[in-house]
């Protein structure tokens, strides 16, 4: 009997160890993939921010003397935007930095857009204007709360890997701290707001 006791105790170590590991593994592939997804629903975000502008800058060609340079400032940065590709699987800060001022780009245009509109009353009363516009207020907001559900999500895998004991099997099984989507630089002063009367 007492030859099968180091034996047992081998296999009962075994074990646990294969169910701690295990389980460590599994959960973190879980929060893994979450934040992937949340990351998904950042780009889905913008994707249909770009989508809205190409229907506003239809509606506002159709005021004939609108200055065609903003138009071709806000189209050439909403291609811009969407020709930049981020592989979620490899997310690191330098792709998430390419992508964020790839998206600045597309704001600033956008804004500069929406000013100049104010210069064309014919334009601000259009109907499908005044629709695009209101859902693009939408979408700038949905755009924030995917990038702060895709922060939640970092963080929470951010912190189970780092852990003890979990960051010892974080590096044994692969897993590496993910990237935050940061606020673009400048973006913590109040912007300056000036009125052409």
């Amino acid at each position: 009997m007492k030859k099968w006791l180091p034996i047992a105790i081998i296999v009962v170590l075994v074990i646990v160890v294969w169910q701690v590991t295990a389980g460590f593994n599994n959960t973190a592939v879980t929060k893994e993939e979450n934040a992937k997804l949340a990351w998904s629903n950042v780009e889905s975000s913008y994707q249909r921010r770009n989508d809205l502008i190409g229907n506003l800058v239809k509606t506002v060609e159709g005021a004939a003397d609108f200055e065609r340079g903003t138009l071709k400032e806000v189209i050439e940065a909403r291609s811009k935007a969407t020709s930049v590709n981020v592989d979620a699987e490899n997310l690191s800060a330098a792709q998430i930095e390419q992508f964020q001022q790839a998206q600045q780009g597309v704001t600033s245009a956008l804004s500069r857009l929406l000013v100049t509109v104010e210069r064309y009353p014919e334009l601000k009363a259009n109907q499908n204007f005044l629709q695009l516009q209101s859902q693009l207020e939408g979408t700038e907001n949905r755009i924030n709360v995917a990038r702060d559900r895709y922060n939640a999500a970092v963080t929470d895998f951010n912190t189970y890997i780092r852990t003890f004991p979990n960051t010892l099997f974080a590096g044994l099984f692969g897993f590496d701290k993910m990237e935050r989507f940061q606020a673009d630089a400048g973006a913590e002063n109040a912007p300056d707001v000036e009125f052409d009367f």
